[in-house]
């Protein structure tokens, strides 16, 4: 909460990042046009294709997204996608802030599975990892911007990977031509509230005290 509550800093980006997981469906029989301001009629059965995986990447200060669609969702895809951000995305950042849940997959460590120690180890030193705490995934700002990529590209079934990657395409082109950026207002007060069985309790401090003669 307190790397969320944070100023703008293009050296020091926060950049949320999470996988979605998408089923390729297709239809066995064409959808009928029923008319203007109808929607058409799809009929329930369907073939099931396949799967992807989705990397779904948001700097919610800077307003922008990007997605990366795998085959799988694997330790040495995870190293890719780490050397994408800090070669590719983030060359000029001095430390890539990476905000992620508890996956097995997400640790930086992974990177000396796939490159050779030299290279594993620099890029290992341009990321400041920041786990969700466990059971608090919906802590992590990615989850709000799958949300959104559900709503506008996953809505209606998927039938192939180029169909997946058309409209992946179309909704990150119009978010981040209007640089979306996410406000979150949940902050470390907040926390101390609703998640207080996390946060240890310190003996001896002041809610522990009291004026009763022992």
């Amino acid at each position: 909460m307190d790397l969320y509550a944070q100023p703008y800093d293009p050296l020091y980006p926060v950049v949320c990042t999470d996988e979605k997981l998408v089923v390729l469906h297709a239809d066995k029989r064409e959808t009928v046009p029923v008319g203007p301001g109808h929607e058409e009629l799809v009929d329930y059965e369907y073939q099931r294709i396949g799967t992807v995986n989705l990397f779904v990447t948001v700097e919610p200060l800077a307003g922008w997204r990007q997605t990366q669609i795998t085959a799988r969702r694997t330790k040495q895809d995870f190293a890719r996608y780490l050397k994408w951000l800090a070669d590719e995305r983030y060359p000029d950042a001095i430390k890539i802030r990476l905000v992620d849940d508890n996956l097995n997959i997400h640790d930086v460590s992974v990177l000396y599975e796939v490159y050779a120690p030299t290279e594993a180890r620099r890029l290992y030193q341009r990321f400041e990892v920041h786990h969700t705490p466990t059971h608090a995934s919906w802590l992590n700002m990615a989850e709000i911007e799958i949300h959104e990529l559900e709503r506008n590209a996953l809505s209606r079934r998927v039938p192939d990977q180029a169909t997946l990657e058309r409209r992946i395409q179309a909704h990150e082109q119009e978010r981040n031509a209007t640089k979306a950026t996410i406000h979150w207002h949940f902050r470390t007060g907040d926390a101390r509230i609703k998640m207080v069985r996390v946060y240890p309790k310190l003996v001896g401090s002041q809610e522990d005290s009291t004026d009763e003669p022992i």
